[in-house]
């Protein structure tokens, strides 16, 4: 799928337990930004299609009648005592996208502000999902195809990072898997990526409560991660640029899948640890400055894409059959700016 300060994309699976996370009725009603998208190919041309962005359910308000289940860090064990009677208990509210997340849409424009200040405090970042209805997410399939999209990241200054990756969630948010998740892709549940993150409030239907630490610095983790295959189509800020494909084990992660332990790549005192989850962590990256094509991107026109200007960024996914069967045989990344194609630059490792 599609994300900017974050955005992301879906497909999955597993079984059901019996747990809720539902939505809630304490917040204005979800209503989502609409967003269009376009689809194209060489015979008919581009044809606009509408969808709508939802907000990951981790930045959400989750709340039993109105009575925080998540205070600061950490989760109130009056309605939080298990995972599964913390899902039954605490809900999922609406979200005011723009007032408190910072997150609007003229239509074909996503913009999404890192700091927003509002009634009740400050929010710092989001994540946001490209959907194709209002309870289910736009599925991508991306051999022989290129995916493209024009962004500014003027503003967006050195140790930030604006990120736009394809993760492999299910298109429901994992409502037909878990019967007792009710909330869904309508509240942005179901993320799961690569590094198998443990700060994820509910996995599987159930609050990710168990062995839960936080600080004042996060929002805290918890005993299981959420793996799944992701492609960073896009990692940036104006100084620096990396594009990365993050794989998984097919045989024990296919799709979102919970992990705990070394399955999620755990583990500080193991070094060895890291690499024997179900998931590439590292990813095979392409970072043209670090490759040593130090002008290629940055910001002023001594670059060859610079960054104090809007750019178009084109990623193509080649096969070796030229059509949809496929094997993928590479990753191909074009700019356009001020009607100039730019290449990716040429590197040897």
């Amino acid at each position: 799928m599609v994300a900017f300060s974050k955005i992301a994309v879906a497909a999955a699976a597993f079984p059901a337990l019996v747990a809720a996370q539902q939505p809630g009725n304490q917040s204005p009603a979800e209503v989502h930004p609409d967003m269009t998208y376009y689809e194209c190919d060489k015979e008919s041309g581009c044809s606009a299609k509408y969808g709508q962005v939802v907000l990951d359910s981790n930045w959400r308000w989750t709340d039993k009648g109105g009575q925080n289940c998540y205070k600061g860090n950490t989760w109130d064990p009056a309605f939080c005592p298990d995972p599964e009677t913390c899902a039954k208990n605490c809900a999922l509210e609406g979200a005011a996208y723009e007032s408190t997340y910072g997150i609007s849409s003229d239509g074909p424009g996503l913009t999404l502000k890192f700091v927003t200040k509002g009634q009740y405090g400050s929010n710092v970042g989001s994540r946001t999902y490209l959907m194709d209805t209002d309870t289910s997410y736009k599925m991508f399939h991306l051999k022989n195809r290129e995916f493209s999209f024009d962004v500014d990241v003027s503003n967006l200054d050195c140790g930030l990072n604006g990120a736009l990756y394809f993760v492999e969630m299910d298109k429901d948010g994992g409502m037909s898997k878990f019967t007792g998740n009710t909330a869904g892709a309508k509240y942005g549940t179901g993320y799961c990526d690569a590094q198998c993150p443990h700060d994820i409030k509910y996995i599987n239907g159930e609050a990710n409560i168990l062995d839960w630490s936080g600080s004042s610095s996060d929002s805290g983790t918890g005993k299981y991660g959420t793996c799944c295959t992701e492609m960073d189509i896009w990692e940036s800020n104006k100084q620096a640029t990396a594009y990365t494909p993050h794989s998984c084990d097919r045989t024990r992660a296919a799709g979102q899948t919970r992990c705990e332990g070394k399955d999620c790549g755990d583990g500080q005192s193991d070094t060895n640890a890291r690499y024997e989850g179900l998931c590439d962590k590292d990813g095979c990256d392409f970072n043209a400055y670090r490759l040593g094509e130090e002008k290629h991107f940055g910001a002023g026109p001594e670059f060859e894409v610079d960054t104090t200007q809007k750019v178009t960024v084109i990623t193509q996914f080649v096969t070796d059959t030229g059509d949809d069967t496929g094997d993928l045989i590479e990753i191909r990344r074009k700019y356009v700016q001020n009607g100039k194609v730019i290449r990716n630059p040429t590197v040897t490792l």
